[in-house]
């Protein structure tokens, strides 16, 4: 029997694997996507789930993190985990999709869904006059999955929501917030762009994590890098205005490829272009540097540069990136661009159940909430979802263990120190600590994997008795 409705803001990866959990559920939700008529600076059109950044979901191997949360999400029913896997290219043992494929795929199935509308509007406002109850446009809980590019005015009116140093975005943030992050973008270029008398196809050692010849490979020697990362560091950058300036800060996860560059003569080589685990056909040597390119749609016609998010002007970009050898004729479909994510402070804000403290009809989902990664966002998409379904229907709501990768990232953005938190990747040092020493790392990722399986197996139990 359906019940009230539930208002999902937000067409993200988020929004729409919540308002898919909700309405499976028997709920009707009303889903709210300001795209097309309101664009952010990233997007280029009105698909939902579009990724802005890379085309990858990172690692598929259920002894590492990242491939832990994807499987939990599987075995949870995530509707966006599935359609990636089903729109996957070739990128190793990590999960890269076709971005269109698998953006055009959810838009098709939620506006199919009949339990959800989807409205494409901006939402601007969420409080009536009385601060206790949300807009008149909801008549059940309210699913917040705005993202990293909130609109201003929806900005604003969290921020009166909360009462929290959110970002004022109607000109300057607050000085005192810090609740925002710059993120930047990869570059694409078209694969017969790409001179192969100097790129070679191989992946690192040809083995283990990645499948043979997933990675196009543009090998630098030390002449070759030295040039390119002089030019690099000393290329002209987008300006920011003033106050960005004085208060932007990146996100150590997803650095500029040229700030990156700035922190030392061998910073990319032991980072981005690290040459570990291959060797250039024409020599037999390893590289002194190697960059690599990843497959970006199904065709594969399509390649970005793994770990070259940047903010260099486009004409900078063309110049400076067609020093690589091997991307000399390079043709740019998509240049590397920055823009600003905003977050709310979580640990101060949510209960683990994602709901609000001061307003617990209200629930945060995805980068928004802080929660950072493509898997990431899905699982706080699914979360908030689920717990709105089930305020609803007057079921005790979930709070994920922390054994499990999806419990240990809502446990860390709703138990970190409000003063210092950062959103963070899936990673296992967010879980608690093993009763029993395990040594070796791959020993331990297996035994942690385990675990969270069995674990994750007591919830879907309680989910299923309750349903």
């Amino acid at each position: 029997m359906q019940t009230s409705d539930i208002t999902v803001i937000g067409g993200g990866l988020a929004g729409t694997e919540a308002a898919w959990q909700a309405a499976e559920r028997g709920i009707r939700v009303k889903l709210y996507e300001m795209r097309p008529q309101t664009m952010t600076p990233a997007h280029t059109g009105g698909a939902l789930a579009e990724l802005v950044c890379s085309n990858s979901l990172g690692s598929n191997l259920i002894n590492r993190a990242p491939g832990l949360l994807k499987e939990e999400l599987r075995r949870l029913g995530s509707l966006l985990i599935t359609t990636a896997d089903a729109h996957r290219v070739p990128a190793g043992s990590a999960l890269a999709v076709d971005r269109e494929g698998f953006a055009a795929a959810i838009t098709q199935r939620i506006q199919a869904h009949p339990n959800i509308t989807l409205i494409r509007e901006e939402v601007t406002t969420l409080m009536q006059t009385s601060r206790r109850s949300v807009s008149e446009t909801a008549s059940g809980p309210v699913i917040i999955a705005s993202g990293p590019l909130t609109s201003a005015r929806l900005a604003n009116a969290i921020h009166e929501l909360t009462d929290s140093d959110a970002p004022l975005l109607d000109g300057a943030p607050s000085r005192n917030s810090g609740l925002y992050f710059y993120d930047a973008i990869a570059p694409i270029v078209e694969l017969d762009s790409i001179n192969f008398e100097r790129a070679f196809r191989a992946s690192r050692y040809d083995k283990g994590e990645e499948v043979a010849g997933d990675y196009i490979n543009c090998p630098l020697n030390a002449e070759e890098y030295r040039s390119f990362t002089t030019e690099l560091v000393h290329a002209e950058q987008i300006a920011l205005r003033e106050f960005e300036k004085e208060d932007a800060h990146f996100f150590e996860g997803c650095l500029p490829v040229e700030v990156l560059a700035r922190r030392g003569e061998n910073a990319l080589a032991f980072g981005p272009l690290r040459p570990v685990g291959l060797r250039d056909p024409r020599t037999g040597q390893r590289p002194y540097a190697v960059v690599q390119l990843r497959q970006d749609n199904a065709a594969g016609t399509l390649y970005n540069l793994v770990g070259f998010q940047t903010n260099l002007r486009y004409g900078e970009q063309k110049r400076v990136f067609r020093l690589i050898p091997g991307l000399e004729q390079a043709e740019f479909v998509r240049y590397g661009s920055m823009h600003r994510n905003t977050y709310i402070n979580a640990p101060y804000l949510l209960y683990p159940t994602l709901q609000l403290r001061s307003h617990p009809e209200i629930f945060f989902a995805g980068q928004i909430a802080g929660l950072e990664g493509y898997a990431g966002n899905i699982m706080g998409g699914w979360l908030a979802g689920v717990n709105a379904a089930r305020w609803l229907q007057g079921q005790e709501l979930l709070i994920l263990p922390p054994e499990t990768m999806s419990g240990a990232l809502i446990h860390y953005i709703t138990h970190a120190d409000p003063e210092t938190f950062q959103p963070m990747k899936a990673n296992f040092g967010l879980f608690p600590s093993m009763e029993k020493h395990v040594r070796g790392k791959r020993a331990r990722g297996e035994a942690r994997a385990q675990q969270a399986l069995a674990a994750l197996e007591n919830v879907k139990a309680e989910i299923k008795s309750e349903g």
